[in-house]
């Protein structure tokens, strides 16, 4: 029996994982645990942000199997540039207001329509994009207004492995899990 067969999800949200061709994410409380921290260096202030070094394995085996990953968030951070820069991601854009028409764009671009797309987010400016996509996801301890309308609910807290749990879904629904272990386990 392949490990992708003893999962713990509907066959509804597997259905939408199959045909997930892109992913993408909010950043803070999702790939972060939310927490910013300001420093003032007296010279300017610095900002620091705590990435799980899981979640990003998990980005570029997505990545790896030709599916684009990129982050939309309401926040400018060089943290992030850098971050999907180390990860070389499909795109980041910052300082969005509307997240859904940021996704249209980049679907258009990439020639796929919502139902090719997974999101996850975690707070409530995150709702009006979770609501077109084919795959909407949340982490553990995203708002319970997420929760409640999202399809999958991560079984791991923002930063702390709830963009790992997601590409895990992708990957092991489209038949891809088995063979990546295999090849790490050789």
């Amino acid at each position: 029996m392949s490990i992708a067969s003893k999962q713990p999800w509907s066959s509804d949200v597997a259905g939408r994982a199959a045909k997930v061709r892109l992913v993408a994410l909010d950043v803070d409380g999702v790939l972060t645990d939310g927490g910013i921290v300001h420093a003032d260096a007296s010279a300017g202030a610095m900002e620091s942000k705590r990435f799980f070094v899981r979640d990003g394995l998990g980005l570029r085996l997505l990545l790896d199997q030709g599916i684009k990953v990129g982050l939309i968030t309401a926040r400018c951070s060089q943290l992030v540039a850098r971050r999907a820069g180390e990860l070389k991601l499909s795109f980041v854009h910052q300082g969005v207001r509307d997240k859904r028409a940021c996704l249209a764009e980049e679907l258009q671009r990439g020639r796929l329509t919502f139902d090719a797309c997974a999101f996850m987010g975690d707070d409530l400016q995150d709702l009006p994009v979770l609501t077109q996509v084919g795959l909407a996801t949340a982490p553990a301890d995203a708002s319970p207004e997420v929760c409640e309308r999202v399809h999958w609910v991560a079984p791991k807290g923002g930063g702390r492995g709830a963009v790992r749990d997601l590409a895990e879904l992708v990957l092991k629904t489209q038949g891809h899990w088995d063979a990546i272990v295999a090849r790490y386990a050789d």
